[in-house]
């Protein structure tokens, strides 16, 4: 992630376009290299809810749903969850909120441990193309405007993370 390089790496379905969230020219190279609206906002991914903490406002998650929350991790299930005051719209998009995801997904897990820091998590695929779930179907779509491809197989979901407010009990995909 130097350079304010964008990697691509296996997520539990597919490779994922990643770099670091505090970096605002990787985001923005990143949406750009997907041609992704940043209205939308992005997905963080860690290895750990602390990695999450600088983007979550912990704070609003009543103890009476903290349970709840907590336990659909680590797993395959993305939260929509209230965003820090100070997170910035290229990450959360036109929302008071960020999605975020503790993985299971080892590899992707311990990229995050070895970075020390959660990683934007977007599918490698153009808008509207289908997503890679390969290196070389990375590689093919986005040649040298990746700066590093990790070779790991994706893991065995058929489908994206499920996307779910905890606080509204919204399902959103």
């Amino acid at each position: 992630m130097l350079n304010h390089g964008v990697i691509a790496y296996p997520t539990e379905a597919v490779f994922g376009l990643g770099c670091a969230p505090y970096d605002e020219v990787a985001v923005r190279k990143l949406l750009a290299l997907k041609q992704r609206d940043a209205a939308k906002g992005l997905i963080l991914i860690a290895a750990n809810y602390s990695q999450l903490l600088d983007y979550v406002d912990d704070r609003k998650i009543g103890q009476d749903v903290r349970f709840k929350v907590l336990s659909h991790w680590p797993g395959h299930t993305t939260l929509v969850l209230p965003a820090r005051d100070d997170v910035p719209k290229f990450l959360r998009g036109e929302h008071d909120t960020i999605a975020v995801r503790v993985t299971a997904f080892e590899p992707a897990r311990q990229l995050c441990k070895t970075l020390g820091t959660a990683l934007v998590s977007t599918s490698a695929n153009l808008s509207g193309k289908a997503p890679c779930t390969t290196a070389d179907e990375v590689r093919q779509q986005f040649s040298d405007q990746v700066a590093w491809v990790m070779d790991a197989p994706v893991g065995g979901a058929t489908t994206p993370s499920t996307i779910i407010n905890p606080l509204t009990n919204k399902v959103l995909r």
